[in-house]
């Protein structure tokens, strides 16, 4: 193949300038330049929350993108898909882009959220809720960084950079030169889901010793929240709520099977689904036990409804509460014992009680004991968090481990045991622990917050057929008795709330050049054909006169001779 290349050339070298010229030169540009990169790189892209919540839109209101690259550093943003990394990432260059009528933001995250410095996480963790408010139709992307992306980005950066040249030259010949990119997405335009079901569980454990027993409920809502649904793992806010409501359900049942340590306190178990959209799943399991229903163990004696929350990390234990519990009253015991054993067992841990009333005007309840609250049921929230407005509850930076979850768990089960078999202080000794540190299953722990962060639990992604319901109900089956689904779905006429489709979508980036390239283009095409133009004309020019050459002579010896 080379040696019929070679003799075709050779061919070629041998005939006239204009036609190697022609052929030859561009033949050698093509053979000598670099190899072509990619033309494109996909990958996916997360869109940030849309959804409405009593009427109130929330995040972004658009999906559709189909517009060139940006970086925050060009001047002009309007109808661009600007890009942002994390590590450069600011509200105020998000609003810049806002501000500019951007046609797109685009959030590139690194692969492992883990290796970013405390700083920038906690700093993302506080914008986002602000990012949540501001409803905006500018379709806002999150994406994981890789190599080809991270190569896109460098690119776009140094192309938008030197936009604020100072001579008009550079800026042309670098427009002109630079490459672009051209980010599509494959999606179509999101719309409202219909008929979107939130499931929650219901299990008991019966007590022993007549009919009308006082019950307490332990209650912890499994979904997750973030700024981006198909990023939520929520590892603190709530897997660790639901693997301390699991392994309570555990330790009860097993006491519960005995008749020597068979309590007479009934306990019902609820897992609660939209715990994230104010408390939808409760508020639904409320009015079908309250209003709906004859029989129910929420119409009898409660005792208290403690909510757990938030428990796998931090130095200290809040008790949230509406209403402070009276003297002598079974609330006020369980406020007791948790003083008493994190004092005597753990004397590292602070504990304390939290006061806020509820505020009815609120578009959210702070807690989710708020709702057991407004139905007159005497409850409380149990978290390492002193406030409600912590950002930790609603980031997708949720994802650290959590190293103190054993020991709360601990404490929890300790001071339940205390109230349900009467072992206060008065009754027991203080350093009395019920339960062993082998008791307490650490493995078992770890694994289901493993099982629970492995995938991304909002409200909006598991529905009444998901893995993580149905596995959830295997737990509660394993343990407890009369376990239960309730559903939730929105009113149609008056939804409380409302999800959104096109949360995780494939991102094409196309390498283009700009329209001044192809006008140059353009130029130097017309230029190069004009040269080669005139070249062969002259070119022919010379030949004929060679040619005609020997006839001239003939033409002018002839008369002579006839003379």
């Amino acid at each position: 193949m080379f040696e019929e290349a070679s003799e075709v050339f050779e061919n070629m070298l041998k005939s006239s300038f204009p036609l190697t010229f022609i052929v030859f030169l561009p033949a050698v540009l093509i053979l000598v330049s670099p190899l072509p990169a990619e033309a494109a790189h996909e990958f996916t892209v997360y869109r940030m929350q849309q959804y409405d919540l009593q009427g109130q839109p929330y995040g972004t209101r658009n999906a559709i993108l189909n517009t060139e690259a940006r970086t925050v550093e060009a001047e002009v943003l309007s109808r661009r898909c600007v890009l942002m990394r994390l590590v450069d990432f600011s509200f105020e260059q998000y609003q810049k882009a806002l501000r500019q009528s951007a046609g797109a933001v685009v959030i590139i995250l690194p692969k492992n959220m883990s290796t970013m410095p405390q700083d920038i996480v906690q700093q993302f963790m506080e914008v986002e809720p602000e990012l949540l408010a501001m409803e905006t139709v500018v379709p806002v992307y999150f994406a994981l960084e890789d190599d080809e992306l991270l190569s896109i980005y460098t690119q776009t950066q140094l192309s938008s950079s030197s936009q604020g040249s100072s001579s008009a030259a550079e800026v042309l010949l670098h427009t002109a030169t630079a490459n672009g990119f051209q980010m599509v997405t494959s999606g179509a335009q999101s719309k409202a889901v219909s008929d979107w079901t939130i499931t929650s569980l219901e299990g008991k454990l019966n007590g022993v010793g007549g009919e009308d027993l006082p019950t307490i409920v332990l209650v912890a809502h499994y979904d997750s929240f973030g700024v981006a649904p198909w990023l939520s793992y929520g590892a603190d806010s709530n897997a660790s709520g639901v693997a301390v409501l699991l392994e309570l359900a555990r330790l009860f049942s097993r006491l519960y099977s005995y008749k020597r340590t068979h309590a007479g306190y009934n306990l019902l178990f609820f897992l609660s689904g939209g715990g994230k959209f104010n408390y939808q799943g409760t508020k639904r399991w409320l009015e079908d036990n309250l209003d709906h229903t004859e029989s129910s163990l929420l119409q009898d004696n409660v005792a208290f409804v403690l909510c757990l929350d938030t428990l796998g990390n931090g130095d200290s234990l809040h008790l949230h509460v509406s209403k402070p519990p009276k003297e002598g009253s079974p609330q006020h015991t369980l406020l007791k014992e948790l003083e008493m054993v994190t004092s005597t067992q753990s004397p590292d841990l602070r504990f304390n009680m939290v006061h806020k009333k509820i505020n009815l005007a609120d578009d959210m309840l702070a807690w989710e004991h708020e709702r057991f609250g407004i139905r007159r049921l005497p409850a409380f929230t149990l978290s390492h968090l002193e406030s409600h407005r912590n950002a930790l509850r609603s980031s997708i930076m949720d994802m650290r481990s959590l190293q103190k979850l054993s020991r709360n768990t601990k404490l929890i089960a300790e001071a339940l045991a205390r109230v349900i078999y009467n072992l206060t202080e008065k009754n027991a000794p203080g350093d009395l622990q019920i339960f062993t540190e082998q008791m307490v299953q650490e493995e078992q722990l770890s694994s289901v917050v493993d099982w629970l962060t492995a995938q991304p639990r909002a409200a909006q992604l598991v529905d009444k057929d998901s893995s993580v319901v149905s596995t959830l109900e295997y737990y509660f089956s394993r343990y407890l008795k009369d376990v239960k689904q309730h559903s939730t779905k929105a009113d149609k006429r008056d939804p409380e709330f409302v999800f959104y489709d096109q949360l995780k979508q494939t991102m094409n980036a196309y390498r283009v050049k700009p329209a001044i390239f192809d006008l140059l283009l353009a130029v130097c095409i017309a230029a190069y054909l004009g040269l080669m133009y005139f070249a062969v004309q002259v070119s022919i020019s010379e030949d004929r006169i060679a040619h005609c050459l020997p006839l001239l002579t003939t033409l002018l010896i002839l008369p002579a001779l006839n003379k």
